[in-house]
């Protein structure tokens, strides 16, 4: 099933069990964001939350932890709520392929039913705003999608990008946003900055799922995210076209904001609680102007929490991480079976491959740290033979406390690049890399005494189907 807007999403999700509505009142801060914390504490099958009575507000409606968890994450790209976290990936790695799928041009987006405009503008009035951690500098948007273009290539259609970045709300109209260096709106800020010019983008908020989650994930640089939407949901992707910048914006969107990123322009921003579980602080970062807001009536605000893992921008940017950093790797070593980079948006990966000599498994590790994610992210690249699941951490365990000789089995790169908020970085931005390869050696690489694995028996595989089996009628009949 493909959603249009965040409302069809939350409408299933409450269709499958798996929205909490919350009808007690509650106040902004703390309890959504405690709420949303607590949903990543309590276990595996944990809701969407929803709160509509909200102290100090009137009308407002806030949905927190839409995909904040393997359930909902499955139901968000169509698939039943019980199905494997590994049997998501391969789904996802499936419809990767089908990549791309043309967007479809609809007209009369629900988010055009209101506009504000220039000095009208008040996002304290438009939006619920609450802080998600109590050492937050502000409020932060944190979940709204950022589209924009290549001022050198407007046109072009697969370098017009959808990205999630966090931003503070400064002032009736101005916000502060991060442009990772290593993400595609930093090279557009940087050729427009060149140019003498600001950067106008649209911020959505109120996104379907599947958007939000390509919004998540490190596509090439001239790789069209609705096309992959498109891809991802097995159906053209809805878009229509913004007012004020003509740029391509969600179709089913709840808020859309425009303007423009001030050229040469930084103010402090921060501190955040980030993905990493720790505090970003303050830092200069790049100003934007809101010059035209568009949203539908009584719009549903979405938010994330995000602090110590897991949270549901895990849940979020998992899949996203691990299949496009497979992809990548496949498509030059066709010997890599699966990619695990579920761990901090990856900066931890785990790689399983086969070995055409010894070294190989190393090479491979040292490619996944300079793909597009992995130049940014990946600072730990563990290598486990063909027959170890990386998505089984007792398989993975194994590999590493059997086969790693920290002898010859680590390979440290010293002062490489790395995300500025990774808080092991010294200084920010900068890390030693490393790769462990836990695989069996093989020629010319003789070392250690491996000689015969032992493998499950034949027999084993109809065992596990046959004892399944037995173990869900014996449920049925308690």
């Amino acid at each position: 099933m493909a959603f249009d807007d965040l409302r069809s999403f939350l409408a299933e999700l409450e269709a499958q069990g798996q929205l909490l509505r919350i009808t007690e009142q509650v106040q902004a801060e703390p309890d959504i964001a405690a709420a949303a914390n607590a949903a990543g504490r309590i276990g595996e099958g944990s809701p969407a939350l929803w709160f509509d009575n909200i102290e100090g507000f009137t009308n407002a409606r806030v949905a927190m932890n839409t995909i904040g968890s393997w359930q909902n994450h499955a139901i968000s790209i169509g698939m039943p709520p019980a199905t494997p976290v590994k049997a998501q990936v391969d789904e996802f790695i499936r419809r990767w392929d089908l990549y791309p799928i043309a967007p479809e041009r609809r007209d009369n987006p629900p988010w055009a039913e209101n506009q504000v405009d220039g000095e009208d503008i008040n996002l304290f009035d438009l939006l619920p705003l609450f802080r998600l951690n109590d050492g937050d500098g502000g409020f932060y948007l944190d979940k709204a999608c950022v589209v924009s273009r290549d001022p050198t290539d407007p046109d072009h259609f697969g370098k017009q990008n959808v990205g999630i970045y966090r931003m503070e709300v400064k002032g009736k109209r101005k916000l502060g946003l991060q442009p990772v260096p290593m993400h595609d709106i930093a090279i557009h800020l940087h050729k427009a900055e060149e140019r003498g010019e600001d950067l106008p983008i649209v911020i959505t908020l109120g996104n379907d799922p599947v958007i939000t989650l390509m919004g998540a994930t490190p596509l090439k640089y001239d790789q069209s995210e609705y096309e992959m939407a498109g891809a991802l949901r097995e159906s053209p992707y809805p878009i229509a076209t913004a007012p004020l910048t003509g740029f391509d914006v969600p179709w089913g969107s709840e808020v859309i904001l425009e303007g423009v990123i001030e050229g040469r322009k930084r103010e402090i921003e921060g501190p955040f609680g980030e993905f990493t579980g720790h505090y970003s602080g303050g830092r200069n970062m790049t100003v934007v102007r809101i010059d035209k807001v568009s949203y539908r009536t009584d719009p549903i605000y979405e938010s994330l929490y995000l602090g110590m893992p897991w949270t549901e921008i895990d849940y979020l940017i998992g899949p996203a991480t691990c299949v496009p950093l497979y992809q990548q790797l496949k498509a030059e070593f066709p010997e890599v079976q699966a990619v695990n980079a579920m761990y901090t948006h990856g900066l931890l990966a785990i790689i399983s491959t086969k070995k055409r000599y010894g070294g190989f498994a190393r090479a491979v590790g040292l490619r996944a740290m300079t793909t597009p994610h992995g130049l940014g992210y990946v600072k730990m690249a563990i290598m486990v033979d063909e027959d170890v699941d990386p998505f089984d951490l007792q398989q993975v365990m194994w590999a590493m406390s059997s086969k790693v000789n920290p002898a010859g089995d680590l390979v440290q790169l010293p002062n490489m690049s790395v995300l500025e908020l990774d808080p092991g970085s010294s200084p920010a931005g900068i890390t030693d890399k490393l790769v462990i390869d836990a695989t069996t050696p093989v020629a010319p690489d003789n070392r250690g005494h491996y000689s015969q694995p032992v493998k499950d028996l034949p027999e084993t595989k109809a065992w596990i189907d046959r004892l399944t089996s037995l173990i869900a009628q014996q449920k049925e009949k308690n």
